[in-house]
Order: structure tokens, then sequence, then C-alpha cells
């Protein structure tokens, strides 16, 4: 970078001109001395000043003046043009028109210098305008701005947005990136108009503008505006973008929800920011009551895991990475197996092992759940006849099922074609699968849902209520439906003792409702023994949890008894028929 000679930086810094020197460097002008003229018109010291030009030349300056002024240095530095244009700059809250114009000057060790002068010519902004428009110098450039809003667009954004985060930076504050959504715009032009639509817009830019004066406020595509300002305290960013969305819902000509928000701190890059900024609006969804939502890096990775999970699930499905788990149901009485309940499990070649908690919910809201259910099922069934030819016990499997499964595909008729397809009627009647419902979906259920959940029975499967007591919970749902058990969720067992050991009451008077129902029962979550007194205490049929053992995959144990042995197969049938009758009676 050049140094100026001491005697020559001290005389060119104290000109009463408007002034500035500007260095090359790798096809960027640098600043390199300004003189107190120039400082003086910007109302800035001569380090802010140089700070400034450094890094956020045309942050100031009038986005329709932008396009020109910066081809007309593109080619000055080039050496191809001559540098003579007049734009507006904004100093403090308004814009005056300044003339420049410049010449190279070689310094005495043969160094090249760009200098420009810059003359304010805003007392004679009548005559300017005048000439302008005879020369066309202030048309309208549609390049870098919106000419509904007059806001700068996004061509504006991408070419110079990363200057207006460099400035927020030298004024010591986190850059913010913001994506602001107009809620319903579609249906406030259908119902308005277009030209009332395009009035909310000028109007949410005005309010944007009003709250956030030093913001670079951009219009993006359609309904959407991006802003980039400096935050020190999120909670105040928060209350002015709610109080703008008070300001439209206040001034708009017809009824709106108003704007969202989504907020993203700008660490790496702008175009990351963007990125998690949407998503973070995404978050919002349907909530009436938020208008703002902060980008989280855990809500960002849930995100990707979810899309991960989508994106290749059929592939899992294809490539034998789900595999079905069995997981036991044992007998309180003599703590022998009664059931076993079929669990998904993912094993990627790239991440492990996937929870189920991750790729339940993500394959629910996508609506692909009952790809998951029908092909766990077929699962089950092409195990049977390896169980059989394995002299192994014939146990009945209970397979879950979700409400959504029954918009997509008639399961009760996909539950008989399977049955058909791999001839089970030679190893096991229909009471042999279990299909299970959440107390959830039952209770949120349409009439044609609890229709097909009738025909379950019908058809002669069995049919089990998952989860009472982890929501509604209503009793009245039993004289709906006939049910042949119903499971307790785990939380019940897991925490009899608190407050006051409530749930020790409502686990025995729930038990005692469903005998006198004729209902078997079932208890989730068990974990030591003295719950299973307590479970056997209170007269539970059946429990379930991690006491025994883990969910295993049939092709690495397929029956474990408590202790770790595992189950020795039988040769005959007959040794067969009577191993079975041992273990579960």
């Amino acid at each position: 970078m050049y140094k100026f000679p001491s005697d020559m930086k001290a005389a060119y810094e104290s000109s009463p001109l408007s002034f500035v020197y500007y260095q090359d460097v790798e096809g960027k002008p640098i600043p390199v001395l300004a003189s107190d003229g120039f400082c003086k018109k910007t109302g800035m010291s001569r380090d802010q000043v140089l700070d400034w030009l450094s890094t956020g030349m045309f942050e100031r300056m009038h986005p329709d003046d932008v396009g020109v002024v910066s081809k007309v240095s593109e080619e000055f530095l080039k050496k191809a043009g001559p540098y003579d244009v007049v734009f507006r700059c904004r100093i403090g809250n308004k814009y005056e028109f300044y003339h420049g114009f410049g010449q190279w000057q070689t310094m005495p060790d043969g160094t090249e210098l760009a200098v420009i002068v810059y003359v304010n010519v805003t007392e004679t902004k009548e005559q300017m305008i005048t000439v302008a428009e005879s020369y066309e110098l202030f048309r309208e450039d549609h390049f870098y701005t919106d000419p509904l809003t007059g806001l700068p667009n996004i061509n504006y954004l991408h070419k110079f947005g990363g200057e207006k985060i460099n400035v927020i930076k030298s004024n010591d504050r986190i850059p913010h990136l913001v994506y602001v959504d107009v809620c319903s715009m579609q249906s406030y032009n259908n119902q308005y108009g277009i030209k009332e639509g395009d009035e909310l817009l000028r109007i949410i830019a005005a309010a944007l503008k009003s709250q956030f004066p030093r913001a670079l406020l951009i219009r993006g595509a359609d309904d959407h505006f991006i802003m980039l300002t400096g935050v020190d305290d999120r909670d105040e960013l928060s209350r002015k973008l709610e109080a703008v969305n008070d300001e439209i819902r206040k001034n708009a000509r017809g009824n709106t929800t108003g704007i969202r928000s989504g907020i993203c701190p700008v660490i790496n890059s702008m175009e990351e920011a963007l990125d998690h900024a949407k998503h973070a609006l995404k978050r919002i969804d349907n909530d009436m009551n938020r208008v703002v939502a902060f980008f989280s890096q855990a809500a960002d990775d849930a995100y990707w895991k979810s899309r991960y999970i989508i994106e290749n699930f059929d592939q899992a499905i294809k490539n034998g990475w789900i595999k079905v788990f069995y997981q036991a149901i044992y007998r309180v009485e003599n703590e022998k197996i009664a059931v076993f309940e079929a669990l998904a499990r993912w094993v990627d070649p790239v991440r492990g092992t996937i929870s189920p908690a991750e790729v339940i919910p993500a394959l629910q809201q996508y609506h692909q759940l009952y790809k998951l259910d029908l092909f766990m099922l077929e699962q089950v069934c092409r195990e049977i006849p390896i169980r059989y030819e394995n002299g192994l016990p014939l146990v009945p499997v209970s397979v879950n099922f979700s409400r959504q499964d029954f918009d997509y595909v008639d399961v009760v008729g996909e539950m008989n074609r399977l049955y058909d397809k791999y001839h089970l009627s030679r190893y096991v009647d229909k009471g042999y699968f279990i299909v299970e419902i959440t107390e959830q979906d039952v209770a949120a259920g349409a009439a044609g849902f609890r229709d097909q959940l009738r025909k379950i029975r019908a058809n002669g499967y069995r049919l089990w209520l998952d989860d009472f007591g982890s929501g509604y919970s209503t009793i009245n749902m039993f004289s709906q439906f006939e049910f042949d058990l119903i499971k307790y969720d785990m939380d019940l067992l897991r925490h009899l003792d608190d407050n006051g050991g409530a749930n020790r009451l409502i686990l025995k008077e729930l038990v005692y409702v469903a005998k006198k129902l004729g209902i078997h029962t079932l208890t989730e979550g068990l974990e030591t023994e003295e719950q299973l007194q307590f479970i056997r205490s209170i007269g539970c049929e059946l429990v379930q949890g991690f006491y025994y053992y883990r969910p295993e995959p049939l092709d690495e144990i397929l029956f474990r008894v408590r202790g770790g042995m595992k189950v020795k197969p039988c040769e005959t049938k007959e040794e067969r028929d009577s191993f079975t009758k041992r273990w579960l009676e």
C-alpha cells in the first residue's frame, strides 16, 4: 500500500478541497488519503472516511445510481474511460447530489494513484435535475431497484450486500439477515385486487424503513423482503418487527395477517444466512401468535436429518437398511413371552443407526409413514415361514399403524393380501397378527377411519389400543370400539411415585376398569423388579420394557430367555409344538 511522504501527506490532508486518493489493489479501489474538505462534507473523521470507503463505498449511494457509478469506476480503474459522474449520496438522513471527477497521478516513486474530486452540487439541485433529465443521467435503473417500492432489489443485495455487512461489523455490531414473508398475499390480492396488493407492499416497505432507517432493505421475489441490519439486542429486534407488523395491520386497506420473519446472524456468508433465515421462517408455520423466529442450529440439524430420511427412505427399504427388531411382551404371572412387537430400526451405511424418534416424525410430516408400516407388516409375514422351518415357536406379533396410513391405503385389504401372498394359513390364523393404534389417533380419527378400525377385528385380526394415558385418555372410546387389549403408556409406570404416588392409583383403577369391560391389559416401560411386583399386585396381565432384554432382529437372535440363553431350535414338529406350549403357557 502506498505511503505518502510526510510533508506531502500533511499538505494534502489539510486541503479544504474535497478529494480522495485511491490505489488500485487487485482491481479494487482502496482509499489511501482523504482531505479535510472531504471529511468535513461527510461529517466523519478521517479514519471513519477511510474505513467507509474501504468497506462500504456504495452503501450510502442511491440504489438508482449504483449501477452507473460502479460501471464508471470499473472503466476508470482499467483506464478505459474517464471518471466523471453525478450521483446521490446519503449524508445523515437525506440524499445530496455530488459530482465526482478524477484523474491518474504518478507519485514520486512511480506509483500511480487515482485522485477523485467530489463537489457537492445540492445547492443547485434544480438546475442539476433539469440538466440531468435532458441527458437522462438519473433515469430509473431497474437492474438494481424495484420499480414498485423504490427499494434496492435482489441484484443489489448480491452485488453490494457484502459492503453493508462490513459497515455493520466496522461499527462493532453483529450483522443479521432478516427474511420477511407477507402472510397470505395471494388471498389478499384475490380479495382486494392487485392494485391494493401493490399498495400493501408499499405500506410494508415504508413500515420497515421507519423502524430500521439504517438497515439495507431489499425487495425480494414476490411477497418477500430481505433486510441486513446491525443487532445488539435480539429482543429489541423482535419488538421492532412486531411493531412493524402492528403498523401494517393498522394501515392496510383490507384485512391482513401481516408479516412473519426468519432471522439469522451473518457468520460465514450472506447466502448461508439467507438460507438459514428461510428455514427459521418455516418453523413459524401457521402459528398466528408468532411474528419472529431466530435460526437455531439444533433446528437446522433436525431439518437436514429429516431431509436425509425422506430423500433416502425408498433406497433404505430397497437395500435392506430398515430391519425388523422384535421386542418381547411377557405375561406378568409367569414371565413367559406372550407376544413380540415388531419395531423398525434404520441401520444406515453412512449415518449408523437412525433413531425411530427421528424417522417416524419425518415420514409422518411428509405423509410417507404408510410405506414403512406396510413394509414392516410384509417383513413380519415373510419371517413366519422362516421361524417355522427353523423349528421356532410361532409367537404372535404386533405391528404399529398410524391413522395417516388409512388415508392412503386399505390397511385391512393389504393385510389380507399379504396373508394370502405368503400362504400364512399353513402356519397361523389371522389372530396371530395384532394391529396397534395409539389413543391419540383413535380420538382424532374421522368416521371413515373408525369404520376401518372395526374391519380389523371383523376380518379376524386383533386390535390393541396403544399409549393409553399419554394424551386424551377418554374412557368413552371403549363404548365405541372393541379392543382386545389396552397398552398403558410407559410414563405411568416410570413415574409411579411422582406427585405422592398418583400414578399407582391411576394404573390400579385403569386395570380394574379394563377387567370389568373384558379387555386385556399391558403396561409399558418395565425397568425394575419393584415395578414388576407392583404390576403383578394390581392384576395387569402383560408387561413390556427393557427389564428383560432390548429389541433384537430375527437374523441375530430370534428368541432370548432371561439370563441370556439362546433358544435351541426344535428338530421335529412334535418337539416344536411341545416347546411352543411350554414357552407360552
